[in-house]
């Protein structure tokens, strides 16, 4: 996969690394010559060049790439990345890193942005994955909302707990990807019985959390 970041400080630099770790071919552009430090990340192309021209990145060959990655420091920037990628060269894939969180409503599909991150959000997601049981916990949004990835972990009094998968009437719109169980990653299977404790990964419109969560809530907290 071909993957363009724009913006080369140390957020850019850092996707950059585990992208190329991965075996992805990567490019990084950069306005600033002085953050354009080849040596810190050898296995990347380098462009220096304004990201916000049409001209610049048509020179760098954007429209060849998969995905595009906004991730400067400028929400106006990485806005207007994201804009251009999509409607001037038809990338398939573009992600936005969100600066200040009061920004991230812009951060839409009339922006062009596929996925938008916001560290902040990510984070205190990722402390509520960790602390919470029994309630639906959203870790990512993709295109506002029309497909988000959530967590619930079982309670033990969940009524579900030691059925099989297949008895669960999940939500429409709404699939189980994996079941985090300790140390292992299980692929779910119709069979598969749920134990207290699981931490169960669906991807469901938002509009579907809410029955997700009557669904899987511990005994008597259904619609709490």
């Amino acid at each position: 996969m071909r993957v363009a970041i724009v913006g080369a400080g140390a957020v850019g630099r850092s996707i950059a690394g585990e992208l190329l770790g991965n075996g992805h071919t990567v490019m990084l552009i950069e306005k600033d010559p002085r953050k354009v430090r080849t040596k810190a990340v050898p296995g990347a192309e380098w462009v220096q060049a304004d990201a916000c021209e049409v001209s610049s990145l048509e020179e760098a060959q954007l429209a060849t790439c998969d995905v595009v990655v906004a991730a400067t420091g400028d929400d106006k920037a990485n806005l207007v990345v994201s804009l251009l990628a999509k409607t001037e060269f038809a990338v398939n894939r573009v992600v936005a890193r969100v600066k200040d969180p009061r920004n991230e409503w812009l951060y839409t599909e009339a922006w062009g942005v596929d996925v938008a991150v916001s560290t902040p959000r990510v984070l205190a997601a990722l402390v509520e994955e960790a602390v919470t049981v029994g309630d639906v916990v959203r870790l990512m949004s993709f295109r506002k909302g029309a497909a988000n990835l959530v967590e619930i972990t079982l309670a033990e009094d969940t009524p579900w707990v030691g059925r099989a998968l297949r008895e669960v009437p999940l939500p429409r719109e709404t699939v189980l990807t994996a079941i985090l169980r300790g140390e292992r990653v299980i692929t779910p299977t119709p069979d598969e019985p749920l134990e207290a404790g699981d931490e169960l990964l669906f991807i469901t419109h938002g509009e579907m959390e809410d029955d997700l969560k009557a669904v899987l809530a511990p005994a008597g907290a259904a619609g709490s």
